[in-house]
């Protein structure tokens, strides 16, 4: 059985900044930066993609697309046959940065079969978290871009599994992107497989201060988001990240490496720090930065029927 004919879906989904500091492979959090498409079901074996925004240039336009890909993903779970495609994206999530690009496009695949299978094979939020984590690899940028907000992500014996927390209103995320790119596969490269067990008792204390500071207590960000895991070994590979970052925590701003880099996230305790810390961002000249002041997105990614759907 093929999605019907002429169906049409509108998808949007958020950017996301995982890690936190301390919350490696843990904790993500979704922004308010956002990946627009639309997709609609045609015969077998057409496929038409439409790109305009971050990533025009580069992203493919046949089946190794990463929406299609996740979509093809979604329907061969559901037992259902893959239809013809026409994507149109307007892409704005900086791709390669450390927002969570790479996780959007699995978000917004998934849920654009969603949408298309609506009425014929229903997924649960369970189901969407596993399938978006067996493309992506790990849940940490996939689950707050599914379910918005601050969300906390492990695996159990039953797959992946997530808890979506309110943000302190008091939390004024600003995230400074450069211009220049990191590989998230380059990045992990250069962490130890092991890590002294004081490194580890670090970051787990910071870790449960963390969900504090972000859920009741802002006043703790600083502490909250130090780390030892992965930042001081990343550093060597994205030089004006860490410098960046170390300028912005000297003078006790709450910076931290978005994702795998090379962009910065400062969780601020309010708009007033956040303004001082984009202030002294611009004020270093080794590399431009672009500024981003963002709210915490709280819906995650959305589905629903287009205009002109059949």
């Amino acid at each position: 059985m093929t999605a019907a004919l002429g169906r049409r879906v509108a998808v949007r989904v958020p950017a996301t900044s995982a890690n936190l500091g301390p919350g490696f492979d843990t904790l993500g959090l979704a922004l308010s930066v956002y990946d627009e498409l639309t997709v609609e079901a045609l015969e077998p074996g057409r496929l038409e993609i439409e790109v305009s925004g971050e990533g025009t240039e580069d992203v493919p336009r046949d089946a190794s697309h990463l929406v299609v890909r996740a979509i093809a993903h979604t329907f061969a779970f559901a037992g259902r046959e893959m239809p013809g495609l026409r994507l149109v994206a307007h892409n704005v999530i900086p791709h390669g940065r450390g927002m969570g690009s790479s996780g959007a496009a699995v978000v917004a695949g998934i849920l654009a079969a969603q949408g298309m299978l609506e009425g014929d094979v229903e997924l649960s939020d369970v189901d969407l978290l596993r399938l978006a984590t067996e493309m992506e690899g790990h849940p940490d940028n996939v689950a707050p871009g599914l379910f918005g907000g601050l969300t906390i992500a492990w695996m159990d014996a039953e797959g992946p599994q997530h808890k979506q927390l309110i943000v302190h209103r008091g939390v004024s995320p600003l995230v400074l992107v450069p211009s220049f790119t990191m590989s998230t596969a380059v990045a992990r490269s250069l962490q130890p497989l092991q890590v002294p067990r004081e490194d580890a008792v670090f970051n787990v204390s910071r870790s449960a201060l963390l969900i504090a500071a972000m859920t009741q207590s802002p006043e703790l960000l600083m502490a909250a988001t130090e780390d030892k895991l992965h930042q001081n070994y990343r550093a060597q590979a994205m030089p004006e990240t860490d410098r960046l970052v170390r300028s912005l925590r000297a003078e006790g701003y709450a910076a931290v490496v978005s994702g795998a880099g090379p962009s910065v996230l400062v969780l601020a305790d309010g708009p007033g720090q956040r303004l001082g810390a984009a202030e002294l961002a611009g004020s270093l000249v080794d590399t431009p930065w672009q500024t981003l002041m963002l709210a915490v997105d709280v819906k995650g990614g959305t589905v629903k029927a287009a205009e002109g759907s059949a």
